[in-house]
């Protein structure tokens, strides 16, 4: 990376310090779910889980659907999230757009709405908290605008954790409960700025994503740590 380190690199901490602590508890926590399915499944939940469903085959990609949100010409704070049912195709889109973003086109608020739209709709699984803290906060953004500051990313590998396959294969049924899969993502988040400022960095990230058969993939929530 550059000499001269972009705003995001200055501040990649961008939660308050209560969500900070809040996610190193959390970090905590994943170190022991990540070894069963059902401690990820209650992590995520933090909650009673529903009843369990019955087993399916596993997920299969379906056709990916155009966006009915932006008009033909149209750009978009946020890229709209593909119709598949493939945990790890999709875990592969949701990282890319984490790691995209531009100030100069667009807001903050406009960039969080966009993200919004990737969440799954059932409440008790969703870790919005978890996803809004990648986004830098309204102060940094107007920093970041001036300095004309933008990111693109390019996803490479996405896989299951092997502590999550190990515990799949020990408990297969207890998937059904919620289908929420853990996929590790690696890949690379390149930043410019104004003045001919540019930087690149390797990153990798362990996402929540729930799969429910018949049923589009969702974000459930970006975990705290990295699982291999």
């Amino acid at each position: 990376m550059s000499k001269k380190r972009s705003l995001a690199t200055q501040e990649r901490t961008y939660g308050s310090p209560s969500s900070v602590l809040r996610r190193a508890v959390m970090g905590g926590l994943v170190l022991a779910v990540l070894l069963a399915v059902a401690g990820l499944l209650a992590y995520l939940t933090r909650a009673e889980s529903p009843a369990s469903a019955k087993p399916s085959q596993a997920p299969k990609s379906t056709p990916q659907a155009a966006s009915p949100t932006a008009t033909a010409g149209e750009r978009e704070a946020v890229a709209s999230p593909p119709r598949t049912s493939d945990p790890i195709e999709f875990a592969k889109a949701a990282t890319k757009v984490l790691w995209t973003y531009d100030t100069r086109a667009f807001s903050q608020v406009e960039h969080v709405a966009g993200l919004k739209r990737w969440m799954t709709s059932e409440k008790k699984y969703a870790d919005w908290t978890s996803v809004s803290d990648q986004v830098p906060s309204p102060v940094l953004w107007s920093r970041m605008h001036d300095n004309r500051q933008h990111a693109s990313a390019k996803v490479g590998e996405g896989h299951f954790p092997q502590a999550f396959k190990t515990a799949l294969a020990q408990d297969p049924g207890a998937i059904t409960e919620a289908y929420v899969y853990a996929v590790t993502v690696t890949g690379k988040q390149a930043i410019a700025w104004k003045g001919s400022g540019t930087g690149a960095e390797s990153r990798s990230t362990t996402l929540a994503v729930q799969c429910r058969p018949a049923r589009a993939c969702a974000l459930v929530g970006v975990l705290p740590s990295v699982a291999p």
